[in-house]
């Protein structure tokens, strides 16, 4: 409890029973629980108390698929009892429901979410599921109750249709790409590869990356459920230790950007961007002394900016707003006024991993997104700024130019939407760059219904970038999708992408 609640975590979920049907807890309905063993004492019961001595609340996670008990009808060829009868499920919930009244009727306190699994297997229906959440309603007609007490869950994505029960969804090891609007949502994604302990597994997420995450997932309005799995002696072990305690310094500091802020109101920008009522919280990774912050779209006053560590630093506010402006060497077009708002950061004193920037505004956030338009001659040039970034990539800068870097997986990619004004073929080329490790690397560009396949060309470095040819698309009249997606990774990372240009064929 002191771990999660340094760390700046709320709530613990802990599993009260997994697949293997265990108990933590003092059960009256078995013995296949923690009073079965020598140490005979309450897990549950110690962590609530704990819980409520430090403030922390308590929920717990509940397998529905049991790989112990004898009526649970899914049988597993390694299961080395011998005949066990024939199963009966009504028998089974029967059995779950007995177990969920002793955890959620007051014994282990005012339990705050009933965190389901394991309701994939053929043994579970939608029926048995309305059932069981209206029973745990009726438990307790405050408590939280996850989409996984029912069938009907997209996989992995975690999301259900609104005819299914419960009250948010679970992706799992991801972030949606660009959030659920008027959905509740908590991304559960472990520390390495794993969710229980093995002890091979040291593939551990930096605290950078971890702390990504809780923004990206703030920002697009949802929770961040992370995994720890506690070792055979019930220790967390020492590198979630340690990126816990570094996250928990970020979080105090930038408390006011993360407890109860909503979703960014952009769609497109280099950084993560949380909101409270008047307020704007721009989160900077890897910051400098000198920072230009470019807030694309923004029509509010802007009162006020300035870092959430170093309140007294009030930064130099600017815009400008036309129909066609020059900025940073490039040619914004639009087809509607364009409002920029540009917060000039000096003096910066940037933490080392994340830097957060609050910029007070008049009113509810106005944000006025122009279409990404074709050149009106020449070539047209796609900036990553004008991208939707999916996954963990994201904007970083390289000699002065923002380019999308941390590709670390081919779960991520990026996608323009082009309005274009000229049918007919187009040779695309890309500006890119990466190490000599990344030689044998590919990535998959889309127009629409077309793909190609490219090995990444390595430039010798990171910072050094080359243009290179990817092929030729035929662009239809109107609004085309352009994807980058990372298909195979060799060494650190896939490459960096700067631009994407495309010039008649």
């Amino acid at each position: 409890v002191d771990i999660a609640k340094s760390a700046g975590m709320k709530y613990i979920v802990i599993t009260s029973k997994h697949h293997d049907g265990f108990g933590l807890w003092d059960s009256a309905v078995t013995d296949w629980d923690i009073m079965g063993t020598p140490y005979k004492r309450d897990l549950l019961k110690q962590l609530a108390d704990e819980c409520t001595r430090q403030g922390i609340r308590l929920c717990f996670y509940h397998s529905i698929m049991d790989w112990h008990h004898p009526d649970y009808p899914v049988r597993r060829a390694w299961d080395p009892r011998p005949e066990l009868g024939e199963p009966d499920m009504d028998r089974y919930v029967t059995y779950m429901k007995a177990q969920l009244k002793e955890l959620l009727s007051g014994k282990y306190g005012d339990i705050g979410i009933a965190w389901f699994d394991g309701e994939w297997e053929s043994a579970w229906n939608h029926e048995r599921g309305v059932d069981l959440y209206n029973y745990v309603r009726s438990l307790d007609k405050d408590i939280i109750i996850n989409n996984r007490v029912d069938k009907g869950r997209s996989g992995m994505a975690g999301m259900t249709r609104d005819d299914f029960m419960g009250d948010y969804g679970t992706p799992e090891q991801e972030i949606p790409s660009t959030g659920l609007p008027g959905v509740d949502w908590e991304s559960c994604m472990t520390m390495n590869n794993t969710w229980g302990f093995k002890k091979n597994d040291q593939n551990w997420k930096s605290t950078e990356q971890l702390l990504f995450n809780l923004i990206d997932v703030v920002s697009k309005g949802g929770n961040y459920l992370l995994n720890v799995g506690p070792t055979a002696e019930g220790l967390i072990p020492e590198p979630s230790i340690k990126r816990l305690r570094e996250m928990g310094g970020y979080v105090r500091v930038n408390a006011e950007a993360l407890y109860g802020a909503g979703p960014s109101p952009f769609e497109k920008l280099p950084y993560r961007v949380t909101t409270k009522p008047g307020k704007l919280f721009v989160h900077i990774f890897r910051a400098k002394e000198e920072e230009r912050i470019d807030l694309h779209g923004l029509e509010n006053n802007v009162i006020r900016a300035y870092p959430l560590n170093d309140p007294s630093n009030s930064l130099r506010i600017g815009s400008y707003s036309s129909r066609t402006s020059q900025y940073d060497g490039e040619t914004l077009i639009s087809e509607s006024r364009e409002t920029s708002v540009v917060i000039q950061a000096t003096g910066l004193k940037p933490n080392k991993i994340l830097t957060t920037i609050c910029v007070e505004i008049e009113g509810a956030p106005i944000v006025i997104t122009p279409p990404l338009t074709q050149a009106e001659s020449g070539p047209t040039t796609l900036s990553v700024t004008d991208a939707m970034l999916h996954g963990g990539i994201r904007i970083e800068e390289k000699n002065g130019k923002p380019n999308v870097g941390y590709w670390f997986s081919t779960d991520d990619w990026l996608e323009w939407t082009l309005e274009v004004h000229t049918e007919g073929p187009y040779k695309l080329t890309a500006e890119i760059a990466a190490p000599g490790d990344s030689a044998g690397s590919t990535y998959e560009v889309k127009v629409g219904g077309q793909s190609l396949t490219v090995s990444v060309d390595p430039t010798g470095d990171w910072a050094k970038f080359k243009t290179v040819p990817i092929g030729t698309y035929y662009f239809r009249k109107g609004k085309n999708t352009i994807q980058v997606r990372a298909t195979k990774i060799n060494g650190q990372a896939l490459m960096n992408l700067r631009s994407l240009s495309l010039v008649p064929s």
